[in-house]
């Protein structure tokens, strides 16, 4: 009697129980509630097949998605202080950083890297959004200077990734002190004459979007991202009236002349290998499949 309550039972209980699902297995469009396996939403770019919505990437997967081949060499990051305020609200802030970087793996919310893009040589970096909403402090500030410093030292084309819901108020004005550096560099980045390139992802507001989120040579979008200062719900708050439909998206800053293009994730790389190689005037690539045209020969001299 011991044995089958002791061993059998348990066995046929384990085989009859339900398996547990990871959580992560499927993913939920925001839009349209359709589920989506997580391999063939990553194979998708994080796309959702039928509706289109675009899904936040980490840093590592849009640097990936961006260089040729995946591969790419990170920039080593200048060190900051971690708490230069000593912040404190419902928890420490140096508290919250360590979360973040235990969630992420990163050491911030922005990374630097160089490498190939359609053949030629550029600096990108990223925001992480996941990283305390990549939001802008001493470090991403640091980050951000450091990569347009680079770009300008090896005569390259900068592209930003842009995504955040603003400055990090546990640093207070030290983070509100790097908008004006950041747009300095810019300006060193321009004085260098290298294309400064910046694509906004879903969400880029508050101080990003006040400095170099907008500051760009070109301002690219993907689709459906919010891009604004203050939120759609403290705007109408403010002014009482009601805002207009996609107000603050990339379509409609498209149309009243915010941005120059709203471009799709699949079509992002190929555009981004264009628009470089035409502002820093590099012969274009021929067409995949295509070889070059052969040029005539030039006369023998005489």
């Amino acid at each position: 009697m011991n044995w089958i309550s002791n061993v059998v039972r348990p066995k046929i209980r384990d085989f009859l129980a339900r398996r547990e699902v990871p959580e992560n297995l499927w993913v939920k469009c925001p839009e349209t509630g359709q589920m989506v396996f997580h391999k063939d939403l990553e194979a998708n770019l994080y796309v959702i097949p039928a509706s289109g919505y675009h899904m936040r990437m980490d840093a590592v997967q849009r640097l990936k998605a961006t260089f040729d081949d995946g591969a790419y060499e990170e920039v080593p990051l200048p060190e900051v202080a971690t708490d230069p305020l000593k912040f404190r609200d419902e928890r420490r802030y140096i508290d919250r950083l360590k979360d973040a970087r235990t969630k992420t793996g990163y050491q911030d919310a922005v990374k630097v890297a160089t490498g190939l893009l359609e053949e030629l040589p550029v600096t990108v970096a990223v925001q992480d959004f996941g990283f305390m909403g990549g939001s802008l402090g001493m470090a991403a500030g640091e980050a951000v200077v450091k990569g347009l410093q680079t770009a300008a030292e090896k005569g390259t084309p900068f592209i930003m990734f842009a995504a955040s819901g603003g400055a990090r108020m546990q640093e207070g004005i030290l983070s509100l002190m790097q908008m004006p550096r950041t747009t300095a560099a810019i300006q060193e980045l321009r004085e260098a004459k290298k294309p400064y390139i910046v694509v906004l992802t879903n969400p880029t507001t508050g101080g990003v979007t006040a400095s170099y989120a907008m500051l760009g040579d070109v301002q690219i979008s993907e689709p459906g991202a919010l891009i604004g200062f203050a939120g759609p719900r403290v705007i109408e708050q403010t002014i009482r009236e009601k805002l207009p439909d996609g107000f603050q998206r990339a379509e409609y800053l498209r149309e009243h002349g915010m941005i120059d293009m709203v471009v799709h994730r699949h079509q992002m790389r190929e555009t981004l290998g264009r628009l470089c190689r035409l502002l820093v005037k590099a012969p274009a690539l021929p067409p995949k499949g295509r070889l070059p045209r052969p040029q005539p020969a030039e006369p023998a001299a005489a």
